[in-house]
C-alpha cells in the first residue's frame, strides 16, 4: 500500500528535478551597464562572442547588423550622458529598447542555450526527452547539409559520365 503512494511521488519529484535542471542551464545574455566604461566592456565582449567559435556565433548577418546598430546607438547615449542616472527619460527608453532588441537576438542565437524535444525512438511508442545545445543542433545541421551536397555531387558526376 505504501509503495503505491510513494511511486507517484518519486516519479513527480524526478520530473521536477529534470525540469529545474534544464531551466537552470539556460542563462540569458544581458547587455546592460550603468556607466560608459561598463558599457564599453560589455559591447566589446558581445562583439567578440559574435565571432567564430563564440557564444553568439550563430547570429546571422541581418541580426549582426541590428546588434551593431543598437550598440552604436547605446554608445552614443553613454557618450552624451556618461551614466544611466544622468539620462533623461526619453534617452532611458531608447536605451532600454536597444538593450531589449539585442538581448532578444542574443538569447535566440545563444550557442549554449539548450533546446529540448520529445521524440519517439524507433521501435518504441514511449517518448523520450532529448536536450541539445544550439551549437550541437547547428553542427548536426551542417553535417547533414554537407552529406546532402556530397550525395548531390556524386549523382551529378554519375549522370555526367
Amino acid at each position: 500500500m505504501k509503495v503505491k503512494l510513494w511511486l507517484p511521488l518519486v516519479a513527480a519529484t524526478v520530473v521536477l528535478l529534470q525540469v529545474a535542471s534544464v531551466q537552470a542551464k539556460e542563462a540569458k545574455p544581458d547587455v546592460k551597464a550603468e556607466t560608459k566604461d561598463q558599457f564599453a566592456a560589455v559591447a566589446d565582449h558581445v562583439r567578440q562572442q559574435m565571432g567564430p567559435g563564440g557564444r553568439f556565433e550563430f547570429v546571422d548577418k541581418t541580426e549582426h547588423e541590428t546588434v551593431d546598430r543598437n550598440l552604436a546607438n547605446m554608445e552614443s547615449l553613454y557618450d552624451k550622458f556618461g551614466t544611466v542616472d544622468a539620462m533623461d527619460s526619453s534617452s532611458k527608453v531608447a536605451l532600454y529598447n536597444n538593450q531589449s532588441e539585442i538581448n532578444a537576438i542574443l538569447t535566440r542565437r545563444d550557442a549554449d542555450k539548450e533546446v529540448c524535444e520529445q521524440i519517439k525512438p524507433m521501435g518504441s511508442n514511449i517518448p523520450k526527452t532529448v536536450c541539445r545545445t544550439n551549437r550541437q543542433v547547428q553542427e548536426e545541421n551542417g553535417v547533414a547539409q554537407r552529406y546532402l551536397q556530397d550525395m548531390k555531387q556524386q549523382q551529378t558526376m554519375k549522370g555526367g559520365k
